[in-house]
């Protein structure tokens, strides 16, 4: 254990080398040692003679008859022996300093000491003389040493009482005045060790699981300290901890002797103890540890005045730990105080900056229709306000099946914006959510950390009396719940955010109107303007006919009969043409009005549609065009308008002849689905770019670039056929890809017309 330097000094200060008196022979005797010898002999003091070796060693020499008497040992048995090789090296240590100090200041120096020798402590008194030859070298020490025992012990009889008095006192005195339990739990380990001279002093808190841990110590032992250490001792429980409980003291002089359990005497030894004095302290009714003095180098016979301060000590340090706990106590609980004094500046201010976050938001509303804006400035003050890993408001798309996270603000973990979850996924997550009822959990941060990190979630409902449109997420990486005032914060910030997502609904709807009713007043100008177009051609063409009949008819013209034919057919196609504008203008405008529904009739599209595509064969061959047909078998019965079929047939056949180039081919296919009949008529030859696709389906639009037969139409079939198609309850669509267009009409089996 290591030897405190201080209490060390103190020690060797205090008690002296040993005083044993070795004899040997002398000789080549000078004078002055003849008369010395002669006292040797006679004299009724102690004397012995120590040699001063060349190389600064001590030999023993001799020790005269008076002290052999008192001792009991023969000089024959010691001579030549060093201290160390008769004397503990405690003991031969201090002996020795006497004896260096003797020959260093070369000068005669007295002491007293107290010496162990054979288990017998005794007081000597004694004086040290140095010899010096002929070359003033000193070369051997004289001493004389008388045994002053019994005065010393008188003397200590009432010092010891004033020691331990004033030991009490001074430990009292530090309880008194509050002084740290560490400080006062050291010091009285230090002055009972120096009071009993032990080799260890300690004071051993006890655990609830039967070890315990050194939590002071004042020792000389040179082997280690213990300070600090857990110690388990086998034999603390049952019968051993109930023996501390009642109180009871142990009082080991030698632990080989003593009977002590096995497993005790083997801890005792691993500790270098041979003596033990062990006496509980109690902490109200339990034995909150335990006072222990030790002896390791020997045995040691305890007094009652050793035991009684021990007990009276362990007394002085129950009330100094009951103290310090209660001390503790009041600490804990100020700090705790502060604590909730601290935390309630802390949500009040965080009161504060919410109420100054939803005026903020209740001015951006006010003032901004963004709602991006709004949401966007939410995430980024929520974060920061609450300490927030992550914030994320997340949206529901209209059938609430899906949850898209349309906000969010993060300065540490991976983006999440844009991502989109199914509500089927996590019912147990957005089942309550959808009850407008806030939630919050601890989830374990999913992949590997070097230690297991926990986030504090909450969700709260974004909704108003329309019903619910999303969720505010807060993360915290923290183990503690969201508080209620913070819950309660979110949802005011929570029915601001309903209020800006309504609103931008409300204006992007109303926007959408605007913009409606502003593509129909620029569709309504723009048919204006081509209808009047259209029908200007016509009325052109039946003018400068009818002029030019007028001039041929006159008499200076009537060479020119055979002109009139042209210009009557002229009249007939243009009439015809103005006539069929009209009748689709008419058609077009019924159909966007609210018509009736039409007349269904089940009609047979085998033998139905073959007749309507042979009679344009004439008109394909006349223009080196191929026409097919493909009707799938077992075709179920189609209940529709036949003759708005027949239309849509005929228009979209129209269509297909007009664009179609020479050598290319014209394709009509009737076939079903599980849920649908439908037929599709394509032609080849011709690509319609996206653009043109996107229009083809506007009155008046034209394909003008590919006509290569300048076939002239009144530009509102394919309107009309969308029109009609949809009126009969179907739908039309058309792809153009790979030098091919198809037109393709769906028809439900089971029609249910709608208006």
């Amino acid at each position: 254990m290591t030897i405190n330097p201080a209490e060390s000094t103190l020690e060797l200060t205090q008690l002296s080398p040993p005083q044993i008196l070795f004899g040997t022979e002398v000789n080549n005797k000078t004078s002055s040692e003849q008369f010395l010898l002669s006292m040797y002999d006679s004299v009724q003091a102690s004397i012995f003679v120590v040699d001063v070796l060349e190389d600064g060693d001590f030999r023993y020499v001799a020790l005269n008859p008076t002290h052999e008497r008192w001792l009991g040992i023969r000089s024959e048995e010691l001579r030549g022996k060093k201290p160390e090789d008769i004397l503990s090296p405690v003991d031969a240590a201090r002996v020795r300093q006497h004896y260096v100090d003797c020959v260093r200041f070369g000068k005669t120096i007295s002491y007293e000491q107290c010496l162990q020798f054979q288990g017998i402590p005794t007081w000597w008194s004694t004086t040290l003389t140095p010899l010096r030859n002929a070359n003033s070298r000193i070369y051997r020490i004289i001493g004389t040493s008388s045994n002053i025992t019994p005065a010393k012990q008188a003397e200590q009889a009432g010092g010891l009482q004033a020691e331990r008095d004033q030991l009490l006192e001074a430990i009292a005195g530090r309880i008194h005045q509050s002084v740290e339990l560490e400080t006062i739990l050291h010091q009285t380990t230090k002055e009972v060790r120096q009071f009993l001279e032990s080799d260890r002093v300690l004071i051993y808190r006890l655990e609830s699981d039967g070890s315990g841990v050194v939590i002071a110590e004042s020792t000389v032992v040179a082997t280690g300290s213990l300070l600090g250490k857990t110690i388990t001792d086998p034999c603390l429980s049952g019968k051993y901890r109930e023996h501390h409980n009642r109180g009871c003291i142990q009082v080991v002089e030698d632990i080989y002797a003593a009977g002590l359990h096995p497993c005790q005497i083997d801890l005792l030894a691993s500790l270098q103890v041979r003596a033990n004095l062990v006496v509980p302290i109690f902490l109200g009714q339990n034995v909150w540890g335990l006072f222990i003095a030790q002896h390791c180098r020997e045995t040691h016979q305890w007094q009652q005045t050793e035991i009684d301060l021990l007990k009276q000590l362990a007394t002085q340090i129950g009330i100094a730990v009951h103290q310090a706990e209660l001390h503790q106590q009041i600490k804990d609980f100020k700090a705790q105080l502060e604590l909730h004094k601290q935390k309630h500046i802390a949500q009040l201010q965080q009161v504060q900056d919410f109420e100054a976050l939803v005026r903020r938001m209740t001015e951006q509303i006010r003032d901004s229709l963004d709602e991006s804006q709004v949401l966007h400035t939410v995430t980024q003050e929520l974060a920061q306000l609450l300490n927030l890993d992550r914030c994320q408001i997340e949206l529901y798309d209209t059938c609430h099946t899906l949850v898209t996270i349309a906000y969010e603000h993060t300065t540490t973990l991976p983006q999440c914006q844009g991502l989109t979850r199914q509500i089927a996924d996590s019912p147990e997550v957005y089942q309550p959510l959808l009850q407008k009822q806030p939630l919050q959990f601890l989830e374990i941060v999913p992949g590997w950390q070097p230690k297991l990190v926990v986030s504090a979630q909450m969700a709260c409902p974004i909704f108003d009396t329309q019903g619910i449109l999303g969720n505010i997420w807060l993360i915290r990486a923290t183990q503690e719940a969201f508080e209620e005032f913070e819950i309660g914060l979110v949802q005011q910030v929570a029915n601001e955010c309903a209020i800006a997502i309504r609103q931008a609904q409300l204006y992007e709807k109303n926007q959408a109107q605007v913009r409606e009713l502003e593509k129909r007043d620029r569709l309504k100008i723009e048919f204006l303007r081509t209808l009047s177009q259209e029908l200007r051609t016509p009325i052109t063409s039946i003018s400068l006919a009818a002029q030019t009949l007028e001039s041929v008819l006159t008499p200076e013209e009537i060479s020119d009969i055979e002109i009139v034919p042209q210009l009557l057919q002229i009249l007939h196609n243009e009439c015809g043409r103005e006539n069929k504008l009209i009748n689709d203008l008419l058609t077009l405008t019924y159909l966007e009005a609210e018509p009736e529904p039409p007349t269904l009739i089940a009609i047979d599209l085998q033998s139905w549609l073959h007749p309507i595509v042979e009679s344009f064969r004439d008109l394909t061959i006349c223009q080196r065009q191929h026409l097919n047909l493909t009707v799938e078998t077992a075709l179920p019965p189609l209940e529709t308008d036949i003759t708005d079929l027949e239309r849509i047939v005929s228009e979209l056949l129209n269509h297909a002849c007009k664009y179609t180039p020479a050598d290319e081919s014209i394709t009509v296919s009737a076939y079903q689905t599980r849920k649908t009949v439908e037929f599709s008529i394509s032609n080849s030859g011709v690509e319609i770019t996206t653009d043109e696709l996107s229009r083809i389906f506007e009155p008046f639009y034209h394909l003008s670039k590919n006509d290569p037969w300048k076939y002239s139409g009144t530009g509102l079939e394919l309107a009309l056929v969308q029109k009609m198609v949809r009126h009969l309850g179907g739908a039309i669509d058309v792809e153009s890809t790979a030098d091919q267009t198809t037109f393709t009409v769906k028809f439900p089996r089971a029609i249910s017309p709608s208006i």
